[in-house]
């Protein structure tokens, strides 16, 4: 991450403030519904394949291959695989935190690999899915555990002014983008 650190630092940067107009929504019960529609429409149509962008970003830190800044908006390359892996994934753990929490975290934790799949290796939707799903056997407890450890290194960039969470973030992003690395080239 230090190597690369002032693109990545710039790549969450650039992030946030593209997630700013999902935000957006105070007035009247008539305008709130219209803003909650289009944010809504924003976060599946722009956000969703920016954050699979990211992701690629910090797996080719992780490979110690050259980030640029571009990097962030590579799940526009495979558009439609990006936005539709998104919200599958999403509705498997929405279905799972549903289901009495514990197999949401089981169906997070098991599709964690699914962004990196789609940008990396430019698979289609049920195949990134799969092999993700694949990918994680013997690694969930791993996944999940990073997880738990971003509660608190996202509470301390937090509280640090606020602005300490683009670091934390970048930590976060570089340790599971780092785990992806590591399981892909021990399983090729």
């Amino acid at each position: 991450m230090k190597k690369y650190f002032l693109e990545l630092f710039l790549i969450g940067v650039i992030g946030i403030l593209i997630g700013v107009p999902s935000g957006i929504g105070e007035g009247t019960q008539d305008t709130v519904t219209v803003w909650g529609i289009l944010g809504f429409a924003y976060v599946i149509l722009i956000l969703v394949p920016t954050d699979f962008g990211v992701s690629f970003a910090y797996l080719k830190a992780a490979r110690n291959e050259k980030v640029k800044i571009g990097d962030m908006f590579e799940g526009f390359r495979n558009y439609w695989n990006a936005l539709l892996a998104g919200l599958l994934v999403s509705v498997i753990v929405g279905i799972g935190f549903f289901l009495l929490i514990i197999p949401g975290i089981i169906f997070a934790c098991k599709l964690a690999f699914t962004p990196f799949l789609v940008v990396d290796r430019k698979m289609a939707v049920i195949d990134a899915v799969i092999e993700s799903w694949n990918m994680t056997n013997g690694h969930a407890w791993t996944v999940f555990l990073i997880g738990l450890l971003a509660i608190p290194i996202t509470i301390g960039g937090l509280i640090l002014l606020i602005v300490g969470i683009i670091p934390a973030t970048m930590w976060i992003s570089t340790a599971s983008a780092s785990l992806y690395h590591a399981v892909s080239t021990s399983s090729s």
